[in-house]
Order: structure tokens, then C-alpha cells, then sequence
């Protein structure tokens, strides 16, 4: 395959490619204002943007190997002791969501760049699946360990998956905005279907060859807005016999959050319940953490 055989991917859109020969397949994304929609809903210092902003591609990454288009993956960083409690994204059919709650007051004590043990403390990593297509869910739950978000979700796969995973994940912050890429890259011996993959060993070879040349992606490779994700795939396996690279879904801003959609949520609510949510005013006043707005819904 020649590097210009598809269209040249910008922000904001994921990159699908395989290596046959490897039996390999990989996703690329770059997010730009996606990324600077989301974390503007809140003003978020500056390592709880850092960490959001990696989940967010860590998020787009794992959803686009969704192969039900209205599935939806959800990845889910919790702790009961750490600065940050609650982490969440989610993505569905190109929307892309996130939020973080944190302890500020703690925040402020780490300094400008705290670990991943830091925030988190001893918490866990949660990503589910559910599939709408077959009314199926799946959920693999980790310990919150390693470097990094992109760290924990390769164990993840490891462990819950027997799948070898390799994911690299870059963040750049400027006068801008925010700039954020990711690669993944797993190993898929006997195909991608339908197949017990027990046997996957961290220690095949094709693997680590594939693993090896993907691990050399560097960070600025990942962020830099002039080099398109073909590009940045093509550097990598150029020697390959074959790559096949698809362009996935563009990326948006994903709160599904309407006045409608929550007076559909209560109506399912006790009259004596929604009495008792009821503000001076007589409305149900509901804040959407995503996107950090309030709706007042009326009901009888």
C-alpha cells in the first residue's frame, strides 16, 4: 500500500489499519477541538486536564474497535482515597465525552506534575462494552496501576482479554489549545473473530515485532498537527508488505443532554420522589457534569 491511497486524516478522527502479515490490527487518533470543547465545560488545573485528556484518547482508541456502531464503550477510573474520585468517558458512533472530580484542596499539595498513584491512589480501572446490537454487555475491571491510563488499559486487555495491546498516548498543551494522539496496536492471532485467544503470548514473535516498532512512536509524532495519522502509521511499518488503513468516524463533542431526555429519566421517578427534588420554585433543577450546564425541568 502506498502512503496516499487514502484521504489524509486531520483532528479529530480516528484511523483504522491492519498488518496481515502480523496478524495485527491498530487505531490512530488526534484530537484538537474536540478535546478543547470538552475540557472547557470545566476549569480544570492543569494535571486534571493532562489526565483527562489522555483518557479522552485512550477512550477513542478502545471505541473505535467497537464494531457495533451504536455500542458504546465506557471507561471508568474510581478510588475511594485519591485526589481524583471519579474519572469518566465515554464514547458512542463518534461521540466523545469526559469528566474528572477531584479534591483541589489535595491537588494543590502534589504539585505541577503528581503520578498516576498520586491521584488515583489504590483505585481501579473499569472499561465496558455494551453492545446494542446483541443486547450484550461486557466489563473487565483492573487495578489502577502503572505510569499511565494507557499502561492500566494494557493490562487490561492482557488480563481480561488475552489480548497483547500496545498503547502509546501523547498530550501537548499550548497558547492554542490542546493536542492530544494515541496509538494502539494489538495482536490477533487467527483472526479477529470468533477465535479462543488463550494462546496470545506477550512473547510471539511477530508480536514483538510489531510492539517494537509501534513502542517507537514518539510523542511529538502524536501531536504534531503537520504529520497525518497515515503518515504517522506509514513511518512506522513502512517495510510491511501490506498495511490497509481506513479512515473511522469523525469525533464530536458527545453530551447527550436535553431537557427532554431528563423529564423522560424523572417521569419514571415516584410523584412523592420528585416532590422531594423539587427547588422553591417548584422545578427539578439537574446539572449535567459533562458539559457543566443546569436544566430546569418542569413537572407536574
Amino acid at each position: 500500500m502506498s502512503e496516499q491511497t487514502q484521504p489524509s486524516t486531520g483532528f479529530d478522527r480516528v484511523l483504522h489499519f491492519t498488518l496481515p502479515d502480523r496478524d495485527a490490527r491498530g487505531r490512530a487518533v488526534r484530537l484538537g477541538p474536540v478535546l478543547d470543547t470538552i475540557l472547557s465545560a470545566h476549569s480544570y488545573p492543569a494535571p486534571i486536564r493532562q489526565i483527562l485528556a489522555e483518557a479522552l484518547v485512550v477512550t477513542a482508541l478502545l471505541g473505535a474497535l467497537l464494531k457495533d456502531k451504536d455500542g458504546q464503550l465506557t471507561l471508568q477510573a474510581q478510588t475511594q482515597d485519591g485526589v481524583v474520585d471519579l474519572l469518566v468517558c465515554d464514547y458512542r458512533n463518534g461521540e466523545l465525552r469526559g469528566y474528572v472530580r477531584h479534591d483541589r484542596a489535595r491537588l494543590d499539595e502534589l504539585g505541577p506534575a503528581p503520578s498516576l498513584f498520586a491521584l488515583f491512589g489504590e483505585g481501579y480501572l473499569a472499561i465496558t462494552f455494551d453492545l446494542v446490537a446483541t443486547g450484550q454487555r461486557y466489563q473487565g475491571v483492573v487495578p489502577l496501576e502503572g505510569g499511565s491510563l494507557a499502561e492500566a488499559c494494557q493490562s487490561y486487555f492482557f488480563q481480561s482479554e488475552q489480548v497483547p495491546t500496545l498503547i502509546r498516548v501523547g498530550v501537548s498543551h499550548s497558547s492554542k489549545g490542546c493536542v492530544a494522539g494515541g496509538l494502539l496496536v494489538q495482536h490477533l492471532p487467527d483472526g479477529e473473530d470468533g477465535r479462543e485467544r488463550l494462546h496470545a503470548r506477550l512473547d510471539h514473535p511477530e508480536w514483538e515485532h510489531v510492539s517494537t516498532l509501534a513502542g517507537s512512536i514518539s510523542d511529538d509524532e502524536l501531536v504534531d498537527p503537520q504529520l497525518d495519522l497515515e503518515s504517522v502509521v506509514w513511518r512506522l511499518f513502512h517495510e510491511e508488505r501490506e498495511i490497509r488503513a481506513e479512515p473511522g468516524a469523525m469525533l464530536t463533542r458527545g453530551c447527550r443532554c436535553t431537557a427532554d431526555y431528563y423529564r423522560d429519566v424523572l417521569s419514571r421517578f415516584a410523584a412523592a420522589d420528585i416532590d422531594g427534588m423539587k427547588n422553591d420554585d417548584g422545578l427539578v433543577v439537574v446539572d449535567c457534569a459533562f458539559c457543566s450546564r443546569d436544566f430546569a425541568i418542569d413537572l407536574p
